[in-house]
């Protein structure tokens, strides 16, 4: 045991990461790109494309290192309803591979994130003023919408909150409970997560 640890305390620590940047698509920007952090000296590689996707503002990492999902802050189309979100590949070189990709049911997907076990995907459509949530497949790959709730109300403010607009969110570190928070309605929604079949109830 102590010669493992003492293995272990002496295996030389990696100081090169790759970072992961989501961006709103322009005339010099396609999707997501990927750079190198060097945690040694704080120096920033130069991005280069990872995954071409429509304003993938928001990304997260599943718990496991190997995959990684991106909203794609979308209205409505003609193609679907709703924005977009898409679960990646991520292998151990940082090279990105789609998996596949679903409807957010709402438009304007802004904020993205997985319970601590990796078995769901959260996502708050700021457009729609809604959350949706998915399963995650043995292979990483996102179900259709487990759920779907659509806030309703307004608050003060006349200009910024004639309607629900969630912005974020997240579980509790157990992953039993969800917080949305909702910035055109002045409020945080709490729902309990469904592990399983990644699906949302009101708390």
């Amino acid at each position: 045991m102590n010669l493992l640890l003492a293995c272990a305390l002496l295996a030389p620590v990696q100081p090169t990461h790759n970072l992961y940047v989501g961006t709103y698509n322009s005339p010099t920007s396609e999707g997501i790109y990927r750079l190198t952090f060097d945690s040694a000296t704080g120096a920033l590689g130069e991005p280069a494309l990872a995954a071409k996707m429509t304003n993938p503002s928001f990304l997260a990492i599943h718990p496991d290192g190997k995959k990684l999902y991106a909203v794609g802050e979308v209205g409505e189309s003609g193609k679907r309803k709703g924005g977009a979100v898409a679960a990646f590949d991520l292998s151990p070189k940082g090279e990105l591979k789609a998996i596949n990709d679903q409807s957010t049911v709402g438009g304007g997907p802004c904020h993205i994130t997985l319970n601590p076990e990796g078995t769901a995907v959260l996502v708050a459509n700021y457009g729609g003023g809604s959350v949706v949530s998915y399963r995650v497949g043995p292979d990483g790959s996102l179900g259709e919408p487990a759920s779907f709730i659509q806030h309703k109300g307004a608050s003060v403010n006349k200009q910024r909150q004639e309607a629900p607009h969630a912005h974020s969110i997240n579980t509790d570190p157990s992953g039993t409970f969800v917080y949305a928070a909702d910035l055109g309605l002045d409020q945080v929604l709490i729902y309990k997560l469904d592990k399983a079949t990644g699906a949302l109830s009101p708390a």
